[in-house]
């Protein structure tokens, strides 16, 4: 009898605790805009596949021809590269500028830089496009394989200081 009354109360423990960590939960409406600030961004992380990622390829550097060449080297990779032209220099490897529509795409273009290209984002830029500013450390895009492994390497986006990411139903 008496261990029919301990099995009855430890499923009635059980049973309270489960409902009230239920009830706390706070990671059910972690990708959600609920308790995001007035007036910040909604981050779309979500990661694209490349046919749907548009990209404009700037050449930062003295190079002549360079960003056409690497703007069709993306579109052989099926990327849409809308625009192909000159931006003021840049020292580093590549520059992303991108909005917060733009997030996931640039967490993606960042891989084919194996993670050494510097991120600029603009709250207010309203497109999904990302510029991409080829620099005078760039040397050649990445290959599939390495691509791969530089995602793997910088995990899931995540939304940029001053936004919140995008809720799922919202994209």
């Amino acid at each position: 009898m008496r261990a029919l009354v301990v099995v009855g109360l430890l499923a009635t423990v059980a049973l309270v605790f489960v409902v009230v960590a239920v009830v706390r939960d706070t990671q059910g409406s972690g990708a959600s805009a609920r308790g995001c600030p007035e007036g910040w961004p909604l981050a779309d992380l979500s990661l694209r596949t490349y046919k749907d990622v548009k990209i404009n390829i700037l050449n930062g550097t003295g190079e002549p021809g360079l960003a056409s060449s690497v703007g069709d080297d993306f579109r052989n990779r099926k990327f849409q590269v809308k625009k192909e032209g000159n931006a003021a220099h840049f020292d580093g490897v590549a520059l992303l500028r991108f909005g917060p529509k733009g997030v996931g795409s640039a967490h993606l273009l960042r891989a084919f830089f194996l993670n050494n290209a510097e991120r600029d984002y603009d709250a207010k830029r309203q497109d999904d496009t990302v510029d991409v500013v080829l620099g005078d450390g760039f040397q050649q895009l990445a290959t599939t394989t390495e691509v791969n492994q530089s995602l793997g390497d910088l995990g899931a986006p995540t939304a940029p200081e001053g936004s919140c990411p995008m809720p799922v139903e919202n994209k």
